[in-house]
């Protein structure tokens, strides 16, 4: 007791150092609010992981016996883990590992994927670990938008330019595309010419195969200079496709346009995105790395949208978001910003009723947001 009088006394005799003091204490848990990771609701999600494996044309009870069960039966007994789902359909095998409460992410990823290199499975199957995100990690979804080019062009733009451009921000674990086409090189043979020229199927096979490559040679003097000798041959147009060498009959090359239809395809559409009056389009999704401050990456994905826009795609293609979480995070901030005000007022005035008298009334209010700044303070060295 006599200890805290004396305490009490030194502040009031010193009273610049004290004023010092909790000025220094204010600034600090101002810099440690400016650090804070601020979100709209907490990512309170357990440390888990899925085992993704695609098989196309295999049936779900395929996909079941030859698949996920060899996958559970070696992560099996992985150390950490607490419950095992899978499930299983057609042509994809999904298997979602919980680990228990404290169990840090990358290391239980390591051991994941230590299980799954050991299993040698059919079809060429080849499990893969899903992004190491949330179920509150998709922070921004946007679609890309032309009044003149078609889905095709679009989603060329998508795969070779935006998706690339968007995932260099740090904190973007992935992008993930929906809607579009997949382009593919589509050759329609008429069974008349197969016959008329004598070729068979694996004749092509084998042709297409052996004249969709690049060769590295040597290096050729000439004086004080070398050059570099390579054999380009890599298939880029339907072009080329359609000139290659199938066969050759009385002297003549046979080409592989002679053989059919060369034409630009795609597979089957498993599904469509629309938006407003457009009943075709396509979109990303952004997700955002587990652990990561989501208005750092957000300011890095806005970057990216500004530069995709204004440097990267052609004039007539733009980056249109259209779910944003800065919006919900900034909504949230405000509401919380105005209770706080409002409590500062009506506690304000409260004392001033109470106390009659201005001086006390002040100090009092200001220990409220002194005690937030340090909240804030053990927060940030906390890491919370």
């Amino acid at each position: 007791m006599i200890e805290r009088q004396r305490l009490i006394s030194i502040a009031f005799q010193r009273r610049g150092i004290v004023w010092l003091v909790f000025l220094f204490v204010a600034l600090y848990g101002w810099h440690c609010w400016t650090q804070l990771p601020i979100e709209a609701y907490p990512d309170i999600s357990d440390t888990s992981a899925q085992v993704i494996t695609q098989v196309p044309g295999l049936a779900a009870e395929e996909v079941e016996q030859q698949i996920t069960i060899p996958l559970e039966r070696e992560i099996n007994g992985m150390p950490g883990m607490y419950v095992m789902r899978s499930n299983s359909t057609f042509g994809l095998s999904l298997i979602t590992i919980v680990f228990q409460d404290g169990t840090e992410n990358y290391w239980a990823r390591q051991r994941l994927q230590e299980r799954i290199n050991g299993v040698e499975l059919p079809y060429d199957a080849k499990p893969e670990l899903d992004p190491m995100t949330s179920p509150v990690g998709e922070i921004f979804r946007y679609t890309l938008e032309s009044p003149g080019r078609d889905l095709r062009e679009l989603s060329e733009l998508q795969a070779w330019n935006v998706i690339p451009r968007i995932k260099q921000v740090p904190g973007v674990v992935d992008v993930s595309n929906f809607g579009g086409l997949t382009t593919q090189f589509v050759l329609e043979l008429d069974p008349a010419n197969l016959t008329k020229y004598h070729v068979s199927l694996s004749q092509i096979t084998q042709a297409v195969c052996a004249n969709n490559a690049n060769a590295g040679g040597s290096i050729l003097d000439r004086g004080q200079q070398g050059f570099v000798i390579r054999g380009v041959g890599l298939i880029t147009g339907i072009e080329d496709l359609g000139n290659i060498v199938v066969a050759q009959k009385d002297g003549t090359p046979v080409f592989l346009k002679n053989l059919g239809t060369v034409k630009l395809g795609s597979p089957q559409r498993k599904g469509v995105l629309g938006k407003d009056e457009n009943p075709d389009t396509i979109q990303g999704i952004t997700l955002m790395l587990k652990g990561e401050n989501p208005s750092r990456v957000l300011d890095g994905v806005h970057e990216a949208v500004r530069d995709l826009n204004e440097n990267i795609l052609p004039k007539d293609v733009r980056v249109v978001p259209y779910l944003d979480r800065t919006d919900l995070v900034a909504k949230t901030v405000d509401t919380v910003e105005n209770t706080l005000f409002e409590g500062f007022l009506i506690v304000g005035l409260l004392l001033l009723l109470l106390l009659g008298s201005v001086r006390a009334a002040l100090i009092v209010v200001i220990t409220i947001p002194l005690s937030l700044l340090i909240a804030f303070i053990c927060i940030h060295h906390f890491n919370i």
